[in-house]
């Protein structure tokens, strides 16, 4: 059945269809935030906790997530727009002066962070098939480039089977993207279950052949010598990138049906459920697998197929490949619907004038932003020469500098500055969410001073940008928010 265009589109400015009910919206968020992360990063945890102690990170992790998802609820039941938190932070700051800098800093971000994220999911997809088929290691050209402005920055560059393989998955996520949002929310049905038949199989193999004492030998509930400021905010930091994706439905807000309650009952349900599935992936894994032998895989992402390792000790080497697969599914899945969000927010942005007008393009029958899918699919397919241990830290802190905390932070402002405003949902406890998010994320950072700085340069350069932009517009802050050109 054909769905109408959004009632109420302003003047001939393109407009998006609602499509998307309960199921597919929480089936979008948990394969967005699942894919390939906590079957790669689970060793980096077990290394950075030093054993067991890793449990901690991701119940850690699920607390952030829920308070800052109570946050992204109340900001996305709102106002459910396409493109998210870029209507947040302009709404929010001022859509004439503050407001419209951080919006665009936070498109501009995403133009490199969004395909960055989308080539992890396709990296980790890669070196699970290289379990399957060792001969997709074989590299063919390496190299390393160096930032001098970047001070010690320096990125690996690849090109191997697995890589080519990485690139080839980047492109069948666009081609699947490419069409209208009633059959994305289908795809995303289809491959939800798969997703779960996942983590579901790796939970059971783990239970059904438990051994406590090698999950939790004794002494194993004390913290590491390194302490909460070290151990704890490096776990930290990847919980993050193990649980981001809960926020995904916002991006797509246009295109939810009845978004008051669709929006926060699915990301709210994405996170419970997911923190459970991950907590019961981590005990049953430590149940079969040393520690030791564990956080040894984090060293290398070739060798670096946890899952399939535990299920070959189990039964064998066809319950290894079984796995392999079926992680191959999950992380493809998060990889489409990755981008079926972020292709949003550049469109969002071009159609609000404040970003390039080539975004605003959309198919004339299917109603899909085309510009966006298609130019953040081929940056993911390029960014795949890249290792995947040079993109997660530097993700994760650009991010957090240019998103979650000026949105957390705007939470507060926003209920001061617009009291009467309608929130169909509200943050519970408030404002304990705010306070819990800030002081995740100040951790997290704090842990990483040198990205920090970094992360701040890449701000500047997008500010460089906004000012560039407003003086050929003749905008603010050259101009009077109230002038017109």
């Amino acid at each position: 059945m054909q769905t109408s265009p959004q009632p109420g589109a302003i003047d001939d400015k393109p407009a998006l269809v609602r499509g998307l009910t309960l199921l597919p919206a929480t089936a979008l968020n948990m394969v967005d935030m699942i894919g390939v992360g906590p079957f790669v990063t689970l060793p980096l945890m077990v290394a950075a906790m030093h054993g067991p102690q890793a449990i901690y990170g991701w119940i850690a992790g699920a607390v952030l997530a829920l308070s800052d998802g109570l946050i992204w609820a109340e900001l996305g039941a709102a106002m459910p727009r396409a493109g998210g938190s870029y209507e947040y932070l302009k709404e929010i700051y001022g859509p004439r002066t503050m407001g419209r800098l951080l919006s665009f800093l936070f498109v501009f971000q995403l133009i490199f962070s969004a395909p960055v994220s989308i080539a992890t999911g396709c990296i980790g997809l890669a070196g699970y098939a290289a379990y399957i088929a060792p001969a997709l290691g074989k590299i063919f050209w390496s190299s390393t480039v160096a930032f001098p402005m970047l001070g010690t920055v320096r990125l690996s560059l690849e090109i191997s089977g697995a890589t080519l393989l990485a690139m080839l998955a980047a492109a069948f996520a666009t081609f699947l993207v490419y069409r209208r949002i009633g059959g994305v929310g289908r795809i995303s049905k289809f491959l939800w279950v798969g997703v779960l038949a996942t983590l579901g199989f790796v939970i059971y193999i783990g239970f059904s052949h438990f051994q406590r004492g090698l999950a939790f030998p004794p002494g194993w509930s004390t913290l590491p010598a390194s302490g909460f400021g070290g151990a704890f905010a490096a776990a930290l930091l990847i919980a993050l990138y193990d649980y981001w994706g809960y926020y995904n439905i916002c991006f797509l807000g246009e295109e939810v049906v009845e978004p008051h309650k669709t929006i926060p009952r699915s990301m709210l349900l994405s996170i419970a459920a997911v923190a459970v599935l991950y907590i019961a992936m981590n005990v049953s894994i430590l149940g079969v697998m040393p520690a030791g032998e564990i956080a040894a895989m984090a060293g290398s992402t070739a060798q670096n197929s946890v899952v399939a390792r535990a299920a070959e000790l189990v039964y064998g080497r066809w319950a290894g490949t079984l796995i392999a697969l079926l992680v191959i599914w999950t992380a493809f899945a998060s990889v489409f619907s990755l981008l079926a969000g972020y292709s949003r927010i550049p469109f969002a942005a071009a159609r609000d004038g404040n970003f390039f007008s080539i975004f605003q393009r959309v198919h004339p029958r299917d109603h899909f932003p085309t510009t966006s899918v298609l130019l953040l699919g081929g940056l993911a397919c390029l960014f795949c020469i890249f290792q995947l241990r040079d993109l997660v830290s530097a993700l994760v802190v650009i991010r957090i500098l240019l998103l979650f905390l000026l949105q957390a932070v705007g939470a507060v402002v926003w209920r001061i500055t617009n009291p009467s405003q309608p929130r169909p949902f509200r943050m519970w406890l408030y404002p304990l969410p705010v306070l819990i998010t800030v002081a995740g994320f100040a951790l997290v950072l704090l842990d990483k001073l040198p990205l920090l700085g970094r992360g701040l340069l890449f701000a500047g350069l997008g500010v460089v940008a906004f000012l560039l932009l407003s003086l050929r517009k003749r905008e603010w802050p050259f101009y009077s928010a109230n002038e017109r050109r």
